[in-house]
This record gives C-alpha cells, sequence and structure tokens, in this order.
C-alpha cells in the first residue's frame, strides 16, 4: 500500500488480551496480534475497526493504533 499524497505518517496497529479492562496489561505477549503497520491513518483505522468489529465477543480484546511516525520524528 503506497500513500502517494505526500508525506508517509507510520501507524502500527496491534492487539491482544488484556489481563483486565482497567489496564493496558497483556495476558500473553506471545499472542499479540501484529496486525500491520500503515502508511497513514485512515489505512491504519480501517484496519482497527476491522479487527476490533471482529473480536466484539471478547471484552476483553483490545486493539491499538501507535503513531510511529510521532516515534521516529519526536520534534515533528
Amino acid at each position: 500500500m503506497t500513500d502517494t499524497s505526500g508525506k508517509q505518517l507510520l501507524h502500527l496497529v496491534f492487539g491482544g488480551e488484556l489481563t483486565n479492562l482497567e489496564s493496558v496489561d497483556f495476558k500473553d505477549l506471545s499472542k499479540l496480534d501484529i496486525v500491520g503497520i500503515f502508511p497513514n491513518y485512515a489505512a491504519a483505522h480501517a484496519a482497527w475497526k476491522a479487527k476490533a468489529q471482529a473480536t466484539v465477543d471478547n471484552a476483553q480484546m483490545r486493539y491499538f493504533i501507535v503513531h510511529l511516525h510521532r516515534l521516529l520524528e519526536p520534534q515533528a
């Protein structure tokens, strides 16, 4: 997937089962679901939404979007 509209703003989508709903501690780090790295927020959001909807029956399962571009260029 290539973004031809300008600068790449990389986003990581991943998820896993939480130990409880009050924290972001995962039950088993070896079972994290790395969905992928996306060139923009819109693509990442679409992937996040699809995974979140697919796992709606498991209340402990959570997916996240990480703004990798902010980590790679924190001054921007």
